[in-house]
């Protein structure tokens, strides 16, 4: 199995993951589902970045590198900024338009300032986060109700392609639609399927200001306190363990926990509730 992972080609492929996986005859699953790696000297490093993204995420490279480099660390700005792109996090602030965005990806405008949410399934969002493992790391995504904050589904990969990001909204979608569907403006959401499936549905679609950090505010807050509450915790050693705590957190966070925002009922219970009102 490792010898047919290693001849997949992840970054400027021909021709799809998925496809490349059933030329070499692996399962796609096995694939996605062994974590991607680095050196372990990186991944400490990648832990400490997470860690401080969790708590200034308008941070850029440099600041991070100085804060690696009090950590004891002896790195560069360029390896700094290499670490956080595989873990696909940047700062989070208003900055100047200096690079010159893809005309083959449109940009759709930010619909939520000034808006009131006051129903669920008014407006979904959906974001990717980095998780550090033992041995490795994971990027999990989640579709999220802002109005209830219910979790509607998730999904690990252990790259950046676009497919689990589908996979999750594809899921989403058998639960309910959106009025607005909510993402930055990453590649994965520019994907064929989100720019052509979601107006076909009459779901129109919202994209966050780069680098604005209150525009996806909810899932910004909910990657928070998974880290902090379990991944942080737990450690985990290997994918299976990762996908057994996901899935006792996110039925904790969903069905057990009261929230406060929500009077203290659980998001389940408020979208549930919500859904038979409206």
């Amino acid at each position: 199995m490792e010898a047919k992972r290693e001849l997949i080609e992840e970054n400027g492929a021909a021709i799809s993951i998925r496809r490349q996986c059933e030329l070499v005859g692996l399962n796609r699953a096995s694939y996605y589902y062994a974590a991607a790696s680095e050196t372990t000297e990186n991944l400490q490093l990648m832990r400490l970045l997470d860690e401080q993204y969790m708590q200034t995420p308008f941070y850029g490279y440099r600041r991070m590198t100085v804060c690696l480099r009090n950590a004891g660390y002896l790195v560069n700005p360029k390896r700094t900024a290499r670490l956080m792109g595989v873990m696909g996090i940047e700062a989070l602030y208003p900055k100047p338009q200096t690079t010159v965005v893809n005309p083959a990806h449109k940009i759709y405008p930010y619909l939520l300032r000034g808006v009131k949410i006051i129903r669920p399934n008014q407006v979904w969002s959906t974001d990717i986060t980095y998780l550090p493992l033992a041995g490795g790391f994971m990027y999990l995504t989640a579709v999220i109700d802002w109005f209830s904050r219910y979790v509607l589904t998730w999904r690990l990969s252990n790259t950046l392609d676009s497919l689990f990001c589908v996979e999750a909204l594809s899921q989403a979608l058998t639960l309910g639609k959106p009025e607005i569907f909510n993402s930055d403006q990453g590649v994965q959401f520019n994907a064929v399927y989100f720019t052509s499936v979601l107006p076909q549905a009459d779901i129109q679609i919202s994209m966050d200001g780069r680098g604005r950090a209150l525009d996806n505010i909810f899932i910004e807050r909910f990657w928070r306190s998974l880290k902090y509450e379990d991944i942080y915790l737990n450690c985990y050693e290997t994918v299976p363990l990762l996908v057994h705590g996901l899935t006792r957190y996110f039925d904790l966070y969903n069905y057990q926990r009261p929230h406060q925002s929500l009077g203290n009922q659980t998001p389940a219970l408020v979208y549930s509730r919500g859904i038979q009102s409206f």
